[in-house]
């Protein structure tokens, strides 16, 4: 029986899905979707200071190059040719901004994270800048401005970095999300390199004009961000380069279908097969990302949400756009209760906690740690937990934090609601934090329509490898409905009653007021001396009477 398994037939497809927590590479076959082999390795985050979110742009190839080297060993074991691996698939986190020198091959700064909020003083300059009635910038791109996005994080690096100054004086500097520092790095880095990136990772930046699908002169003036750094701008599903693992030379491609190259969120678009107008899917990772396919018309939310480039499968195929809502903290929630509260030691000990209690006993998390994203869009929001009583234990704020995730994810389904005008019928969802049936059950209760999850979670990856085996000089995937492998679902029905779920929902609302507007000046954390000037005398006065009382009582 086991010896059946190991004969493997047909052409194979790789997939890189390099997310905020994790690298994985995954080996799936192209004629079943059965998911082979895979390994998977954990990334550190850095937070130099309060707000900042950094990692390292080495450690994360390096991690890509592990997760190649220990699949392919794994396959070996199984009696499986690697040399079967036609196309490599990448999805990656969209936002996260790296600049390198193209002569050594070195990373000038640590890689900004999206989740980063250090950008917020230069938002706040340029946004007086765009004119009331011409958002000129939203119009273009579909996105509001915003810490989140790609072009902020260069245009401090920019700024700040001194080694990036010179590396653009020199004409030495590249600019790309991951997806782009990872394909110029595997196909060769200073020994020729692709530098490109793809349509749905280009939609992130805020430099890229999803009408014309190129990058915007207007947007790079209106940053400052010089154009020659700026990768090329590919299709979603086409043959970048080459790249060799092991001795053999693979077809390599940047899939974008969110992140990830496809960026992540549109991989895992593609990965749920959302090919029709209407159709949406939720991805549960560090974030929480709500897209739905509006087609080939570009769809702007009144809502908001943002408006983005879904995919673009080949060069010649027309492209299609979606609505999405972005939740900056889902996963994220849990590994904070874990390496900074220290309330469980692995990330599935949440849904254990929380099922001890089966109930949150009326606390409410709002884990706005880097703002409030959709539909709110507000960074001086932080987190807060409600109604604690001496009765609260860890068991009732795991719950609650799986309740969050679930809260926010209904925010934005009601905004998309009202933006399409149809409601979902149910919702698609696939993620890492699937996994927990805690969570599913309490999403479809909250949301009070079904949650359909599919048994091969993976889709992220799977969105990746199908772009990348159907492209042209590839074609080892079709992207037919008719060939379509089909899917198994898990489907989760709501348990309480329609007024229940209104009533914690509107609850959850009130804690998300409360935890707006927190942060009214920039703190000296953060490097800005110009928040003193902004302090009011008595604040000096006092603080001076306290230091000269402490030291009279430390002297005496």
């Amino acid at each position: 029986m086991a010896a059946t398994k190991k004969a493997v037939l047909g052409p194979l497809v790789g997939a890189v899905d390099q997310g905020t927590s994790s690298t994985r590479f995954l080996v799936f076959n192209s004629k079943t979707a059965e998911l082979l082999s895979h390994h998977q390795v954990e990334i550190k985050q850095e937070f130099p200071r309060e707000g900042w979110v950094e990692q390292d742009p080495k450690e994360i190839l390096n991690s890509v190059y592990e997760c190649v080297e220990k699949t392919c060993e794994k396959l070996g074991q199984l009696n499986i040719d690697i040399s079967n691996i036609k196309a490599i698939g990448v999805s990656n986190q969209r936002e996260t901004t790296v600049v390198w020198d193209k002569l050594t091959g070195e990373p000038l700064y640590n890689a900004v994270v999206w989740l980063d909020l250090r950008t917020q003083s230069t938002v706040e300059i340029l946004s007086k800048r765009i004119p009331g009635n011409n958002n000129f910038v939203k119009s273009k791109t579909g996105l509001p401005l915003s810490t989140y996005f790609s072009a902020v994080k260069l245009r401090w690096i920019l700024d700040n970095v001194k080694k990036v100054q010179k590396a653009v004086k020199e004409n030495r500097a590249l600019f790309g999300t991951i997806d782009s520092w990872l394909i110029w790095s595997l196909t060769g880095g200073v020994n020729g390199g692709v530098h490109c990136t793809d349509v749905t990772n280009a939609s992130r930046t805020m430099l890229f004009n999803i009408h014309s699908l190129e990058w915007d002169k207007e947007l790079c003036e209106f940053f400052g961000i010089p154009m020659q750094i700026l990768p090329n701008v590919r299709s979603s599903s086409e043959i970048y380069g080459l790249m060799e693992i092991n001795n053999i030379v693979l077809v390599f491609l940047i899939v974008i279908l969110h992140f990830q190259c496809l960026g992540d969120q549109s991989a895992a678009l593609v990965g749920q097969m959302c090919f029709q107008d209407g159709q949406a899917k939720n991805t549960y990772g560090t974030g929480c990302f709500l897209l739905c396919n509006t087609g080939r018309k570009c769809v702007f939310s009144e809502h908001g949400l943002l408006t983005t480039v879904a995919y673009k499968l080949g060069r010649d195929k027309p492209v299609f756009y979606a609505l999405e809502g972005s939740v900056a903290i889902a996963g994220a929630v849990t590994r904070w209760l874990r390496d900074n509260l220290g309330i469980i030691k692995t990330s599935e000990e949440i849904e254990k906690l929380a099922k001890e209690v089966g109930t949150s006993y009326g606390c409410y998390f709002v884990p706005a740690f880097s703002g409030l994203y959709a539909p709110y869009w507000d960074p001086s929001a932080r987190g807060i937990i409600c109604g604690l009583t001496q009765f609260t234990n860890k068991c009732h704020i795991a719950f609650a934090a799986l309740e969050a995730v679930c809260f926010q994810t209904r925010e934005i389904l009601d905004a998309m609601n009202r933006d399409c005008g149809i409601p979902l019928s149910h919702l698609q969802v696939d993620g890492g934090m699937t996994s927990n049936k805690i969570l599913m059950q309490l999403q479809a209760d909250i949301l009070y329509i079904p949650v359909v999850k599919p048994s091969m979670p993976e889709t992220t990856a799977l969105g990746a490898a199908m772009a990348a085996g159907a492209a042209e000089g590839v074609g080892v995937w079709s992207l037919e409905p008719e060939d379509l492998s089909a899917v198994t679902m898990e489907r989760f029905e709501p348990q309480i009653n329609a007024e229940e779920s209104e009533i914690r929902y509107s609850t959850w609302k009130k804690a998300v007021m409360k935890s707006m507007g927190w942060v009214t000046t920039q703190s000296p954390e953060s490097g800005d001396p110009s928040i003193f000037c902004s302090l009011p005398l008595g604040f000096f006065i006092v603080s001076s009477m306290v230091m000269l009382i402490a030291s009279r009582y430390i002297s005496g």
